[in-house]
């Protein structure tokens, strides 16, 4: 038995259904509006955030590199020392205060710039970046956007 017998559609019905599914879609696609404006961002910057320094010196590579594909300028570096948290707990669960255990965690930093984007380019580099994230590294994106001056305010004369 076909499909179609155990549905009980008939292909002429289904033919009508799939017209008026496709123009609907060109509806959709009609009602977007043409001539918007993309975003200018003067910056766009990222932080990033790792337990693993060669981790976090890989990835920061491949988001230069990355951005060098798109033509855009870009810059790494690393400012900030690491961040070191240390914990001690006792290892017994009620007593025996002698003995102790010292946890430490280590954050590492390591910071990106890339310089004069569109805001689709820039959405599809941090896509792009978000999508190829290792494990164990955190991202932060800043975006400082360029605007027109207002028509309240004038030169001075």
């Amino acid at each position: 038995m076909s499909l179609l017998k155990i549905l009980r559609i008939s292909p002429r019905d289904l033919t009508l259904q799939f017209a008026r599914t496709s123009s609907q879609v060109q509806n959709v696609k009609n009602q977007e509006p043409e001539n918007e404006i993309d975003k200018l961002y003067k910056l766009v910057e990222l932080e990033l955030r790792g337990n693993d320094p060669a981790v976090l010196k890989s990835f920061s590579k491949f988001a230069v590199t990355s951005g060098n594909h798109f033509d855009i300028q870009s810059k790494s570096w690393s400012l900030r020392k690491p961040a070191h948290d240390r914990y001690t707990v006792l290892k017994s669960v009620h007593i025996y205060k002698k003995h102790r255990v010292q946890y430490e965690f280590r954050t590492y930093f390591s910071f990106i710039q890339f310089k004069y984007l569109t805001g689709s380019t820039a959405d599809t580099l941090l896509e792009y970046l978000e999508r190829n994230l290792p494990e164990g590294v955190a991202l932060k994106a800043t975006k400082v956007k360029l605007e027109n001056i207002p028509d309240h305010i004038t030169p001075p004369k």
